[in-house]
């Protein structure tokens, strides 16, 4: 898989770094970076890239998510079309994509598995991605430019530095406050974590 995640580079990384390196200039921040935050707000259906350089998060650039199915609320059951909600790590990227590049996520996180045995819920799901496109069942659709630059700054940084926050809406606007309504009752527990972790990547740094 290496060779072939070399092979995209190959072909790949010199367009891709060719857009993104001036925005990353302009933030002030090395290219490649040292680490890179991804943020998904379902709401919006924007995902940002912020990268850590020099030990500090600076925003990139937002992105349009293409495709983005399901409604508020985690991801529970394999088939029920959710993006999952949380904070996720990259572990693997795959350049034989049916939707032209992806990258996949650790769903089900620990916090998924912990409230799954909770409930006695079974059989989660899986195989959720970051992919190109525009048209999705579970993941995030980010169209086949997008993706490319993705994939390419991933596979650049080291997946093991690439992690993912996911968000039903954008805590930094507004307070998590409980469950409001969505079920089951760890919803509001979920939305505080995933506020704190939103809490190092300012509005104000865009």
């Amino acid at each position: 898989m290496k060779q072939d995640v070399d092979k995209v580079l190959r072909r790949l990384e010199k367009p891709a770094s060719a857009r993104l390196t001036p925005r990353f200039r302009f933030a002030g921040a090395h290219w490649p970076p040292q680490a890179a935050m991804l943020l998904a707000i379902k709401e919006t259906r924007t995902l940002e890239l912020w990268a850590k350089s020099e030990g500090e998060w600076l925003h990139i650039r937002d992105y349009p998510i293409r495709g983005l199915s399901g409604h508020p609320g985690p991801k529970l059951f394999e088939g029920d079309r959710q993006v999952p909600e949380g904070r996720y790590d990259v572990v693997g990227l795959n350049p034989h994509s049916a939707f032209h590049l992806s990258m996949k996520l650790d769903y089900p996180n620990a916090f998924d598995r912990e409230m799954a045995a909770l409930d006695g819920r079974k059989r989660l799901g899986g195989d959720i991605f970051i992919h190109g496109r525009d048209v999705s069942k579970g993941c995030l659709a980010m169209g086949d430019r997008t993706v490319e630059e993705l994939f390419v700054m991933t596979a650049l940084v080291g997946a093991e530095k690439v992690d993912v926050i996911i968000a039903p809406r954008d805590f930094r606007k507004y307070p998590p406050g409980d469950s409001n309504g969505v079920v089951p009752h760890w919803v509001g527990d979920l939305n505080q974590r995933i506020a704190s972790d939103l809490e190092p990547f300012p509005l104000s740094g865009k």
